[in-house]
């Protein structure tokens, strides 16, 4: 038995209890936002229908397997059987996977569940807890990776390389950059309806922020690829892309989310542009301090340098001194 386990016989509690009910929480705003607006929204196709129930369907599983790992967790005689035990681990898995797929669903404008034709969100409650439950499976299953096998993912990361979570953060900031404004490009330029045709103007800011979000993608994945194999990348190279990237989403936050781009509206590509900006200046920022931090102790060793060679150089000086009057002696 774990750790846990031998804990949770005890207290019937694990470090993750609060994390499930937090979970359970988000399942249950989640599961009625679905149904409701399953109810109340026309399905645009067949197929969108289908994703439609599949949203209802993942969010109803979602709560009913939190429901009952957060009832075991409560008695004594059932909270050994799950708190850090391979079931647990399974489950995180699986609601990871379902979790990811529904946000995916419910955030595409195309369902028109949570966000709307325009990318904008609709139905608040859907799409911020969507979000919010995906958090919370991530972060219960790196917690059980840390309790069950001793695996420190975010220590790991940390130590790993210099910014390798940072880069992490904007290589996933960049791909839902990349995805939102491809979506929104089949949806509302690559059409052959005038009515649906939202202007050159519109369409040039979209195709602008899906080629930032492919550019910024394949360099991110470039240094995080770098940093995981190697433990380090040249400082030079990141320090180059850093303030690249960084003058590349000024512009694309400047173009995006303006009142004519793609991203003026509260959505996916509004939210994750400015991200992957704030990710790019904290790695911007992080690159002059470790610049900094160099030229200081590149200063401070000249300084030991000098002096311990003007050190040498009277210690010279003072023994042929003493050479010399020994010699006159």
């Amino acid at each position: 038995m774990s750790e846990e386990g031998m804990i949770a016989t005890h207290t019937g509690r694990s470090p993750r209890f609060t994390h499930w009910v937090a979970f359970l929480i988000c399942s249950v705003i989640t599961l009625g936002a679905a149904v409701e607006a399953k109810n109340h929204t026309d399905a645009i196709t067949a197929k969108s229908n289908s994703y439609q129930n599949w949203s209802v369907i993942s969010s109803g599983i979602t709560f009913g397997l939190v429901f009952l790992i957060v009832v075991m967790h409560l008695f004594q005689c059932t909270s050994f059987l799950i708190v850090g035990t391979k079931i647990e681990g399974l489950l995180c898995i699986l609601l990871v996977a379902f979790w990811a797929a529904t946000v995916s669903i419910i955030s595409d404008s195309k369902h028109g569940l949570a966000v709307d034709v325009s990318g904008a969100v609709s139905n608040g409650n859907l799409y911020y807890f969507s979000w919010a439950g995906f958090i919370c499976s991530v972060t219960i299953t790196v917690s059980y990776l840390r309790s069950a096998f001793h695996v420190d993912v975010a220590g790991e990361i940390r130590s790993r390389s210099a910014r390798l979570t940072t880069w992490s953060a904007l290589l996933a900031c960049s791909l839902v950059v990349m995805g939102s404004s491809a979506n929104i490009f089949d949806n509302d330029c690559n059409v052959s309806d005038d009515e649906v045709f939202r202007g050159n103007t519109y369409c040039n800011r979209t195709k602008w922020g899906l080629a930032l979000g492919l550019v910024a993608t394949v360099l991110s994945l470039l240094v995080v690829g770098m940093k995981i194999a190697t433990a380090k990348a040249p400082f030079l190279l990141e320090a180059g892309l850093s303030i690249v990237l960084l003058i590349m989403y000024a512009f694309g936050v400047a173009y995006i989310t303006s009142q004519q781009g793609p991203g003026a509206p509260l959505g996916n590509l509004y939210y994750f542009t400015w991200g992957a900006f704030l990710a790019c200046f904290f790695l911007c920022a992080s690159c002059a301090e470790d610049y900094n931090a160099a030229k200081a102790m590149a200063r401070s060793s000249s300084a030991i340098l000098e002096s311990t060679n003007e050190m040498s150089m009277r210690n010279e000086h003072d023994d042929i001194h003493v050479e010399d009057m020994d010699g006159t002696l």
